[in-house]
């Protein structure tokens, strides 16, 4: 299969940062204004996989796009809820990539045991809020002009995902590490494949 979905690495800098890097330079959907550094998104892949799932989607050997989890909040009681983000490769969206990263991305996060997953999104951005809304995220609020960038200020829209039925005691999650190398991971990477709409070679 020349498509797959797999954990992302250090070696994958470079090519998420080609990804990344116009968002910051030419685009409100990341409010940060300077890209990172080859060295700086290198330690970024390397902390969220720490814990969390960093996720690529790589056809014929290149990523095309990209999704993660962060921690919500620090507080202890927080544990159970992430932030989500996806970033698409400009030359291929509208290619099923990002439903497939964030279906597999979703499935692993209730493999660890969480319960929520938050998304911040700039407006405007229909594209993204349709995708969130097509994975099964609910509106909870907006942050009314809460950033400037390109010359305006924009909103930023909130969306919640609840990924399984709250239950009372909650064992806290597993790192992403616990999963490597089991069958119960293989099948959550793959299951996002179905909805890619790229050429088989």
């Amino acid at each position: 299969m020349s498509s797959i979905i797999r954990l992302a690495n250090e070696q994958d800098a470079e090519q998420v940062l080609e990804i990344y890097a116009p968002f910051c330079e030419h685009s409100p959907v990341s409010f940060e204004v300077q890209p990172p550094t080859l060295d700086e998104m290198q330690q970024r892949i390397a902390k969220v996989l720490e814990k969390l799932p960093w996720l690529v989607c790589e056809h014929d050997g290149k990523v095309l796009g990209y999704v993660y989890a962060a921690p919500h909040r620090d507080r202890t009681a927080y544990q159970w809820a992430v932030d989500v983000s996806v970033y698409i490769h400009e030359s291929v969206r509208r290619s099923g990539i990002g439903r497939a990263l964030y279906t597999s991305l979703l499935k692993i996060l209730v493999l660890q045991g969480y319960y929520s997953a938050y998304a911040g999104v700039t407006l405007p951005n229909t594209a993204s809020e349709r995708l969130h809304e097509l994975m099964g995220f609910q509106f909870i609020g907006i942050y009314q002009g809460v950033g400037y960038k390109c010359g305006a200020w924009h909103d930023v829209v909130w969306y919640e995902l609840s990924l399984q039925p709250r239950r009372p005691n909650p064992k806290p999650p597993i790192n992403i590490n616990v999963l490597r190398n089991t069958l119960e991971l293989e099948y959550a990477l793959a299951s996002g494949l179905l909805f890619l709409k790229l050429p088989v070679d």
